[in-house]
């Protein structure tokens, strides 16, 4: 006879952090609340990667789809992978207000709308925002209660050699993106996480990332998404 699996031996499904609508938490005012998480740290340290094994997890959160002057690549899908705009558009929404943040990069420009933000928080959702310090700085300051994680690499000379390997970039462009990671790193005490993307350890910094946020969710006191004009 075989005995029958023992619970906590049964594959785990997905550990909610929803409050149970129930006493004594109904009457004790508990709700959830939106949660704003920004994701940064220097190009080339894996940010993507990071995400997708969120995503590889089914951890729950919610993208915001960005707006881009540059042109759509192979494989993209028109409001899916970005929001295409050109230039004139893309200064008439900054102009008009509908960017949380926006930065120049390569020459192109990227923004992520605030309404989408907004309503995603509204909806009592966790947002996610995969940005460069620079837009981060930006959104501190017009949300500075949201969450702030810095991904790093285990070095700045691993960080120097992944951007090397590459080869998607001149030398001169090379140099001025090593340039950029070094102030880049200097913004490091303005974020409330450091997570370090190890060679070889994606899987521990993805689990970490999800801690921080698992973590955020369950407070008794929740921050509150707070924008400032």
């Amino acid at each position: 006879m075989i005995d029958s699996p023992h619970p906590l031996d049964a594959p785990l499904a997905r550990c909610s952090t929803e409050i149970p609508d129930t006493w004594p938490y109904q009457e004790l005012g508990l709700s959830p609340s939106g949660l704003l998480v920004v994701l940064s740290g220097p190009s080339g340290v894996g940010k993507d990667a990071v995400i997708t094994g969120l995503e590889n997890d089914h951890f729950p959160f919610t993208r915001i789809v960005t707006a881009t002057t540059r042109s759509i690549r192979p494989g993209e899908v028109k409001g899916q992978s970005y929001h295409f705009l050109s230039t004139e558009e893309f200064i008439q929404w900054r102009n008009n207000g509908k960017f949380l943040e926006w930065a120049e990069y390569g020459h192109h420009y990227y923004g992520t709308p605030l309404e989408s933000v907004r309503q995603a928080l509204a909806a009592g959702e966790t947002v996610l925002l995969k940005i460069e310090v620079q837009g981060a700085a930006q959104v501190k300051q017009k949300v500075p209660d949201a969450v702030f994680i810095f991904l790093g690499p285990s070095s700045f000379d691993e960080l120097t050699e992944r951007l090397r390997k590459r080869g998607t970039e001149s030398p001169v462009a090379l140099s001025r993106r090593i340039q950029q990671a070094r102030e880049e790193f200097a913004q490091l005490p303005n974020y409330d996480y450091l997570v370090i993307n190890r060679h070889g350890g994606l899987r521990c910094a993805v689990e970490q990332i999800e801690a921080i946020i698992t973590a955020e969710r369950l407070r008794i006191h929740q921050r509150q998404m707070r924008f400032v004009s």
